[in-house]
């Protein structure tokens, strides 16, 4: 049982080991109200078929809101990054998952992650804006720099997350990339 929960996202091995003595000490009846649940979550949230997000319905919740700007869509890598986005509270457009990034180290191309979906949905809903929101890495700006090349032909303007220091983090922990695409993106007082 430890096994099998240390490879869950965030549980290391000591973790893994206090859950499983918890749940082998628990009652019966709770642990199976557990295993319950998260059998049951897994078969009643699935993807979005416009987005890609995770939904018990369909279209999910941001794909079926009127309130939100459907010409603006947000690009993520995975369907947990929409909630980061969404904590902030500023955001109200609609969003895209990719599904991963492109690596052709690791045999990820294009035609790999939800790139047809998202020109589908530019083509029929009159998009003006992508944004990406990627993390800034090697995969992340090769992907970036795809999308831009695909869309900015079609017509619809790319735009890409500011990148930076994070509020609240000193200079001294920020590392050389952090710094020079602050210094790049850095922009007059207002």
């Amino acid at each position: 049982m430890v096994a099998v929960l240390s490879k869950l996202p965030g549980v290391g091995p000591r973790s893994a080991e206090r859950i499983a003595l918890h749940l082998v000490q628990s009652e019966e009846r709770a642990v199976g109200a557990l295993a319950e649940a998260i059998v049951d979550a897994r078969k009643r949230i699935g993807e979005c078929r416009i987005c890609g997000s995770l939904t018990e319905t369909q279209p999910c919740n941001f794909c079926n809101d009127a309130r939100r700007d459907h010409a603006v869509i947000c690009i993520v890598e995975r369907a947990v990054d929409i909630l980061s986005l969404e904590k902030a509270g500023v955001f109200r457009g609609t969003y895209h998952v990719l599904g991963g990034k492109i690596s052709p180290l690791n045999g990820v191309e294009p035609e790999d992650l939800r790139f047809a979906q998202l020109e589908k949905r530019c083509d029929e809903a009159k998009v003006v804006e992508l944004v990406i929101a990627l993390p800034s890495d090697v995969e992340g700006d090769a992907t970036s720099y795809y999308l831009n090349k695909v869309f900015t032909t079609r017509g619809i303007k790319v735009t890409r997350l500011a990148h930076g220091l994070p509020v609240g983090s000193g200079l001294e922990f920020a590392d050389e990339l952090t710094l020079s695409r602050a210094l790049e993106g850095r922009r007059e007082f207002s």
